[in-house]
């Protein structure tokens, strides 16, 4: 279905309509991503319809819940059933059941990763290390507790981006497209090499036809091809991700608050956590290999 795709730069005409109704439809407020439910443990129909309404138009919805501070990973696992989410990605660091509890932790196993620290994290799409063929296509983050101060996120489709860029100038796609954009160095604990080096494009057509985005803004975790395009078309990307894009939107998701989302782009500011432990900001993350259903 490559060449039917509005992602693929052969095809103008289905790219314009494309272009065309999604910028129509895009929101420019945060508040046109929110959707008030009840509970995210029982959503009625009427509360899923709306929050799947927004991951149709824009890949992402922030749900408002009055749950509060219940804790238990079966919160996002049954969330993304009613999405269709059922593959999970079982990370490193992950909990038994492959959710992944996002907090403040100083053990060996979660030390050397800074989702596990109070730093910011920088823009990136989940899972871009991952082998080509099992691409985190879905994510959702659910608060148990938000952090005593910062913590703020900021999230962009993925589509936006590359619309804009498309618009900017088509060779910056081009260039992010190639196979070889970027490179993943293989990640070693211990000398125990536990995954290899990792090499793709940035834009992947998938075989229904939808796009998907590998990126990090992280200089550490990503090698970037020695060529002029694909710096200038990086260089692009960082610069409308660190700008002020009426399409960029930023929350900070409060207890029983949660983003449902097929990846798109998200980064994390620094907080400060509370000094007890108990009450330490507290999210959990579910990757997916799916997309969400019927977006």
């Amino acid at each position: 279905m490559q060449n039917l795709s509005p992602f693929d730069l052969g095809n103008d005409s289905a790219y314009s309509q494309w272009r065309d109704q999604k910028l129509e439809q895009a929101p420019t407020k945060l508040e046109e991503l929110v959707v008030e439910i009840d509970d995210p443990r029982t959503l009625n129909h009427a509360e899923h319809g709306e929050i799947l309404k927004r991951c149709r138009k824009a890949n992402m919805a922030i749900y408002v819940s009055k749950l509060g501070a219940t804790a238990g990973t079966h919160i996002p696992r049954g969330i993304g059933c009613r999405f269709g989410l059922l593959n999970l990605d079982h990370n490193r660091g992950a909990e038994q059941d492959a959710v992944t509890a996002i907090t403040v932790q100083d053990d060996e196993l979660h030390t050397p990763y800074i989702p596990y620290s109070n730093k910011t994290i920088h823009w990136h799409t989940d899972g871009y290390y991952n082998r080509l063929d099992l691409q985190d296509h879905g994510l959702i983050l659910h608060c148990v507790r938000p952090a005593m101060a910062g913590g703020e996120n900021a999230v962009m489709d993925h589509e936006i981006a590359y619309l804009l860029m498309r618009e900017a100038n088509p060779d910056h796609v081009r260039a992010l497209m190639q196979e070889d954009a970027m490179l993943i160095p293989k990640h070693v604990v211990n000398g125990e090499e536990l995954r290899p080096d990792r090499i793709g494009p940035v834009f992947m057509i998938a075989a229904d036809g939808h796009l998907h985005m590998r990126y990090t803004m992280r200089k550490r975790n990503v090698l970037w091809k020695d060529d002029p395009t694909v710096k200038q078309a990086v260089a692009w990307l960082e610069d409308l991700l660190n700008g002020e894009s009426e399409h960029i939107h930023r929350a900070t998701l409060q207890a029983g608050w949660g983003l449902v989302s097929n990846n798109v782009l998200h980064d994390r500011r620094g907080f400060k956590d509370n000094d007890n432990p108990a009450n330490k900001r507290l999210l959990y993350r579910a990757r997916y290999y799916d997309r969400i259903q019927g977006t």
